[in-house]
């Protein structure tokens, strides 16, 4: 794999940032930041990633797996797809602001 496929693989690993209840609670008492992943990256490229992109120190990458719910009726079932969420611990004092470039 070629130096520019590696640091371009890196910036596609991460796909959002979740704003959820729960990732905020993380944030507020763990200093972890949870975003959805590729299914199929790994935690060493995850951190990368999160290192370079936001430009701080990560402590420790949690990752798991979630399942896609059933969904629909008689007539049209259907399933959602699977994805793969983690969980970035950063060091202490570091932040990330997704809400820096927002307009009001």
């Amino acid at each position: 794999m070629s130096k520019s496929s590696r640091h371009d693989r890196l910036y596609a690993i991460l796909l959002a940032p979740l704003m959820s209840e729960k990732s905020t609670r993380a944030l507020e008492s763990g200093n972890q930041v949870v975003f959805r992943v590729r299914r199929d990256a790994a935690k060493p490229d995850i951190r990368t990633a999160v290192e370079k992109l936001f430009s701080v120190k990560v402590v420790g990458v949690t990752t798991l797996n979630v399942k896609g719910k059933n969904k629909g009726g008689q007539r049209s079932p259907g399933r959602r797809s699977d994805w793969k969420k983690a969980y970035v611990t950063l060091a202490q004092g570091q932040t990330i602001d997704f809400t820096a470039d927002a307009k009001a």
